[in-house]
């Protein structure tokens, strides 16, 4: 089934007619058919297995700076009419007046998953979890536990709206993780490493399986001969890829139109300002095929856009979606998502990421006498008013003589987005992305982050070593 033919054209046309004539501005239809399959191994034994299907539509109704929602898991005309008459009576009570909606030359974005959901056998799903199981083990004797996951979605939705929007789009993704438990004298120590893109099945290769596999069994191993971090403010060298979801939280958000509008962002007012080093270009870029974040369109049926949001430590604009940009006069940036047909759109981000530089990995860590080489970071929390941040670090060393020598124990990244966007003093070429799920307002979306190896010049290490 074409996204577009979850129901009929004529059947949208005087849905979105009636949600008009109640008084309605504007008026949008979201449908959605996602279809999900998980499989999960633990110690060898396969402890799910389970697939499911979600299917609605949610209706907006603006009038002016309000807005009326309601979704429905009917999608008859009926109770279509129904949710689009219960999100007009929220935003306006009925005016009477006759309306007539057209809708545009309809628009599909093509899937190009090989293998997408519902075409790879269960068993063939199990000898895949069960390989990266033996490889994670052989790695070293120091692994106790092996967890592999396996999860996989078929996203079909389609978008009209009374401007005329009439587009559909398939969205597949396809994720898998592999977490190690090392156990030895200093205690337990964990790994993880995914492997995640907007396609099927086919990313699993035998090499991205062993990559994976090994990765996180190496990643717990080391750890296990970690030492107490050191305390105090230190240079910092994060490693490709790795630090992206450090300038997602500590700057992104704080670039998302909704927040800007409310003045509740430490970005307000400064487009146009130097706000970073000039080593510094960010840039929110849905059209990167295969990255995690990838969108053909976002959930308002706007085509996603590469939108440059600092250029050369320069602010040049924020991320918006649909009502944000209607505000300002503007057109939307292709940054309105949600995460499911129960839930209204919003300014977020898509593949986040800072562009590479002209260094070399090498020269950056060889430049840096004494400081702290991040492999991999953590969970975070922002305070997008004022920009101060919080991120742990999974997997951390230290660099001693501009060697990186010892692992480190899990500590902190304690900071400020626009003094950390300052302290950017090297970017090196080795650009890598990295899968993530990015929560806003209890709705959660798949993003990417990415950047290439750089250096902070300074930033607190939260440690406990003295």
């Amino acid at each position: 089934m074409n996204a577009s033919e979850l129901v009929e054209r004529d059947v949208i046309e005087r849905v979105l007619a009636s949600a008009l004539r109640r008084g309605g501005e504007f008026a949008e239809v979201f449908v959605e058919d996602r279809r999900t399959s998980s499989a999960s191994l633990d110690q060898r034994r396969v402890e799910e297995l389970s697939s499911g299907r979600d299917r609605g539509a949610g209706v907006r109704v603006v009038v002016g700076e309000t807005t009326g929602f309601a979704h429905t898991a009917d999608l008859s005309e009926r109770g279509l009419i129904d949710a689009a008459h219960a999100a007009a009576t929220v935003a306006r009570s009925g005016s009477g007046r006759t309306v007539t909606v057209s809708l545009g030359d309809h628009v599909s974005y093509v899937n190009k998953a090989e293998k997408p959901l519902g075409t790879v056998d269960k068993a063939r799903k199990i000898e895949v979890l069960l390989r990266a199981d033996d490889i994670a083990r052989s790695t070293g004797g120091e692994i106790t536990q092996v967890m592999v996951g396996l999860g996989e979605s078929s996203r079909r939705i389609l978008v009209a709206n009374s401007d005329g929007v009439f587009r559909s789009d398939h969205q597949v993704r396809t994720r898998f993780n592999v977490q190690c438990v090392a156990l030895g004298d200093t205690g337990m120590q964990t790994g993880y490493r995914p492997v995640a893109a907007t396609r099927g099945f086919e990313i699993l290769t035998d090499d991205a399986v062993a990559q994976a596999a090994t990765g996180a069994a190496r990643q717990a191993i080391t750890k296990l001969a970690a030492r107490p971090a050191p305390s105090g403010d230190l240079p910092v060298v994060l490693a490709g890829g790795s630090g992206g979801i450090l300038f997602h939280e500590a700057c992104g958000h704080g670039l998302e139109a909704d927040a800007i509008l409310k003045e509740a962002s430490v970005y307000s007012g400064k487009a146009g300002q130097k706000v970073a080093s000039d080593l510094v270009t960010l840039v929110d870029d849905g059209t990167v095929e295969g990255e995690w974040g990838y969108l053909a369109m976002d959930d308002e049926g706007r085509a996603a856009g590469r939108n440059v949001l600092i250029e050369n430590g320069v602010l040049t604009d924020y991320m918006w979606d649909f009502l944000s940009a209607r505000r300002q006069g503007r057109a939307s940036s292709g940054n309105g998502r949600r995460q499911s047909y129960q839930h209204l759109p919003m300014v977020r981000m898509t593949n986040t990421y800072l562009l590479e530089g002209p260094d070399t990995p090498e020269d950056i860590i060889a430049q840096t006498p004494r400081g702290v080489y991040v492999a991999q970071l953590g969970g975070g929390q922002v305070n997008t008013a004022t920009g101060d941040f919080v991120f742990g670090m999974t997997e951390a060393y230290l660099i001693e003589g501009g060697v990186i020598t010892t692992p480190l124990r899990e500590c902190n990244l304690i900071g400020n987005g626009p003094e950390v966007l300052q302290r950017v003093d090297a970017v090196a070429s080795d650009f890598s992305m990295t899968p993530g799920t990015c929560g806003k307002d209890g709705q959660q979306v798949p993003v990417g982050t990415g950047q290439a190896t750089m250096r902070l010049s300074s930033v607190t290490i939260g440690g406990t070593a003295a």
